[in-house]
């Protein structure tokens, strides 16, 4: 009896897996579901925890055993998808920016892209002037702390928290004289709403950036907005294709294509490398993601696209689910009691660590709700929850700051030299869509720059973003971090082989083609089917001609030359 028991148990849990998705919010929500469960139903039960109803806007992340990030697919067996053993770690972020973030219906989905575009901000992906930077700032700093009080807050109160990877004494102060005197009043809905709003007029507002290289193996980084298809180069915008000028999306191995028609019926096509096939698919599934979402009216227009013109090769994949018209419509419909918002209190969190190693409050929240097992904590470190591919990189211009940190300041005396107050690079150090040997790279990369490093804040850090060290080392950090980060441009050799293997495969199909047309033509001929079709083509005139005038000559050709071929046999 007890055995018995025991192996039902074994049966329940080998058809049982536990599963963390870590939130915006930085809490994790931890359940069990059963191993043939789709994305969807796990995707329902985080948007039920969370009294969410604007959903379509999020997806849940996760990384595979190769370190390239994904979208966990609804229609899919998420134990298929991971390809790895459970527990499974993942985490939930704004996979399609709404491009009006005003125009979300209820609050707590506001506050779910707040959260986002706030991590975007401290992980460079967001880019801005200094003005913007201290504006959006101050903004963060009236939603958490609300209004400005002599006696809580003392001089310096806003270096406490963790922005930008960077801050300046100068920026500091800007934040400061915003919150004090701009912002009195507002309450944190009011504050996050006016910071969705800045937020959303910078050229970078939802940029998912991808590293690649273009034709002449010049680092790039490509993305899609609510808006279109961009391309950046530094922190300057070389492309910018709207979704409605996008034709077709194509990617073979490293290879991605974009093609797309402009005004005056002006064709253009751009070619980019990616650093493996993997970050390849992924980009182009993104692209496709994308376009469907922002750029079809209904979701009945969706089709199953092909990464290539040739129907027998390359991957296939559709966008299943709502476009963003019919979101907007749906979200109109909403008619409920307003859910109750539980802002996370300000506590240390490893999102955002302090780069002065002091004992800094940061700006991302985070509280643990639930004690997790240590091998989901492993998950966790290696997933990076970045809710990106990557940082944009950008290059110091006039029009964009990059702030010196005060422990550089402090620094200066051992030789660090300082950079400008009035440029800004978040992320002038990136890691590439693929994240493996990530804590190695970190310590190249930070080593190189000048900045301190230890390993309690590489295990602390999120998306792996480190400091920017001297301006003497900058063209030495980015030479290192692009020779590990990108994909060169195929060789000869191997665009050789492509070349070779297309061939052949076609080759291929095109003798398997032959093979079926003559089964078809034998049935046809030779066998007694009587079926109404079959009879139908029999007695066609043309078939008639065929068959005596050219199928049986060359039937008796074949029926001497095997006659021929047996006899030589025989008689050795």
């Amino acid at each position: 009896m007890l055995s018995r028991i025991m192996s039902g148990s074994i049966r329940n849990l080998d058809r049982e897996y536990d599963c963390t998705v870590r939130l915006l919010d930085d809490t994790e929500y931890t359940c069990t579901i059963q191993r043939d469960a789709k994305g969807q139903y796990l995707f329902d039960l985080i948007c039920h925890h969370l009294n969410l109803l604007e959903k379509d806007y999020f997806g849940i992340r996760y990384v595979d055993p190769d370190k390239q990030r994904h979208w966990l697919e609804v229609t899919k067996c998420i134990a298929k998808q991971m390809k790895s053993q459970p527990p499974f770690t993942m985490c939930l972020r704004v996979k399609f920016y709404p491009p009006d973030p005003a125009a979300l219906k209820e609050e707590i989905t506001r506050y779910l892209v707040f959260l986002q575009i706030k991590r975007d901000l401290y992980h460079g992906r967001l880019l801005c002037k200094t003005t913007d930077a201290a504006m959006l700032a101050a903004f963060i700093l009236q939603a958490e702390i609300g209004d400005y009080d002599p006696g809580k807050h003392p001089e310096g109160y806003s270096s406490k928290f963790q922005f930008f990877p960077k801050h300046s004494e100068k920026l500091e102060r800007r934040i400061s004289d915003i919150h004090k005197t701009e912002l009195i009043g507002q309450t944190p809905d009011t504050s996050e709403l006016n910071f969705l709003q800045k937020a959303q007029m910078l050229e970078t507002y939802g940029v998912d950036p991808h590293p690649c290289k273009d034709v002449s193996g010049n680092p790039a980084f490509l993305a899609f907005t609510p808006f279109g298809f961009v391309v950046l180069q530094g922190n300057k915008r070389v492309h910018f294709l709207k979704w409605n000028e996008v034709t077709k999306l194509k990617f073979e191995g490293k290879i991605f294509h974009i093609y797309a028609n402009q005004k005056e019926d002006k064709k253009i096509i751009l070619t980019y490398f990616a650093p493996t096939p993997e970050a390849c698919k992924h980009l182009w599934k993104c692209g496709v993601e994308n376009q469907a979402f922002y750029k079809l009216e209904k979701s009945s227009q969706v089709r199953t696209v092909s990464s290539s013109n040739l129907f027998f090769k390359g991957s296939r994949f559709r966008y299943s689910g709502r476009v963003a018209k019919e979101v907007m419509e749906q979200s109109a419909k909403i008619k409920r009691e307003p859910p109750e918002i539980h802002r996370a209190g300000l506590v240390p969190s490893r999102s955002c660590p302090s780069i002065t190693h002091g004992p800094r409050l940061t700006s991302v929240p985070r509280t643990r709700r639930r004690a997790v097992h240590i091998s989901i904590m492993e998950g966790l470190e290696s997933l990076r929850d970045s809710a990106h591919s990557t940082p944009v990189r950008s290059v110091s211009h006039g029009d964009s700051f990059m702030p010196r940190s005060r422990s550089l300041a402090r620094d200066a005396s051992e030789g660090s030299a300082v950079i400008s107050d009035e440029a800004y690079s978040p992320s002038d150090s990136m890691l590439p869509t693929p994240v493996a040997e990530h804590s190695l790279e970190l310590t190249v990369a930070r080593q190189v720059n000048g900045a301190p490093c230890s390993i309690k804040e590489e295990k602390e850090s999120e998306a792996g973003t480190p400091s920017v060290g001297d301006a003497g080392d900058l063209s030495d950090s980015r030479a290192t971090v692009e020779g590990a980060e990108g994909a060169s441009p195929l060789s000869e050799v191997e665009q050789v082989n492509t070349f070779v293997l297309s061939v052949l495969r076609l080759l291929l199909v095109t003798i398997g083609l032959l093979f079926v047309l003559l089964f078809l033509l034998i049935v046809l001929t030779e066998s007694d089917l009587d079926v109404a079709f079959l009879r139908d083509i029999r007695q066609t005139p043309e078939f008639e001609q065929f068959h005596y005038e050219y199928f049986c000559p060359l039937r008796r050709w074949f029926a001497c030359k095997l006659r021929w071929a047996g006899s030589l046999l025989i008689n050795k």
